[in-house]
């Protein structure tokens, strides 16, 4: 064994094992480093887990890491313990950040059903959390999540951390959820008829996340960015069949 590490170090050059190493993803590159004395300690090197880290949270992108032997004096290549430690701590922590926003959403669709606002406030405590578009594909792009969880995170890497289209659809399609459909149903204040109010309309509308992430539906993510406001009385987010589900819209009385 320890031949075949040695022959390892000796036929591939540092250089090239490096540039393999980071064009890894982290599971591949722990995997890797699984794999011998000589992967372990390339895989942890600082580089690459600085490179991985300020991928994944761009907005650490001017972060620079302490060595710990100064209390002052920051290094501008750090120990790969101190970044690949950041890493790992960081990553518990968003973790943990989208865990609570799931189960907030989680107790607000009891019927399969969630109402706009409380969609609205989930995207809003994502922002707030700077959770960013790996996360949500790591934790909210999974398909053992439930639909609605699918959306808000399709809707918040479109809306607030403005990702490309085409980026979000190839996650959706990398994690098999692109094709789930939601039902999104709206109701709008009835129009003025020659002094009269008309009956309020009623909308409904099955999309798919990938119409959605490629801006084929977009009467639909107006309706959920604008939520329930001016002549929108009501908006409810669907995973199940309309048909069965107890909707119900208690329309505002309004004078003009």
């Amino acid at each position: 064994m320890k031949q075949s590490e040695e022959g390892t170090q000796s036929s591939l050059p540092d250089d090239i094992a490096l540039k393999i190493a980071s064009l890894l993803e982290v599971p591949d590159l722990c995997a890797l480093g699984s794999c011998s004395r000589f992967w372990r300690s390339l895989c942890g090197s600082g580089c690459i887990w600085e490179s991985l880290v300020k991928e994944r949270w761009a907005s650490l992108s001017s972060l620079t890491l302490f060595d710990e032997s100064s209390s002052s004096t920051p290094t501008k290549a750090p120990i790969s313990k101190g970044w690949r430690g950041f890493y790992i701590k960081r990553h518990k922590e968003m973790a943990g950040r989208v865990s609570a926003v799931t189960k907030f959403v989680e107790k607000c669709f009891p019927n399969e059903s969630l109402e706009v606002g409380d969609y609205l406030k989930a995207i809003e405590e994502l922002s707030t959390m700077q959770v960013g578009f790996k996360d949500v594909q790591m934790f909210l792009f999974k398909p053992k999540c439930n639909v609605l969880l699918n959306l808000v995170g399709l809707h918040y890497c479109l809306s607030w951390l403005e990702v490309p289209g085409e980026d979000v659809i190839e996650a959706l399609q990398s994690c098999k959820i692109s094709e789930r459909r939601v039902c999104v149903k709206w109701w709008k204040l009835g129009r003025l008829f020659y002094g009269f109010r008309m009956r309020d309309e009623s909308h409904s509308r099955w999309v798919s996340l990938a119409d959605l992430a490629m801006a084929k539906e977009q009467e639909v993510l107006v309706v959920l960015q604008r939520g329930a406001i001016h002549e929108v009385l009501q908006v409810q987010i669907s995973a199940a069949d309309p048909t069965s589900t107890p909707w119900s819209c208690q329309s505002a009385q309004r004078q003009d």
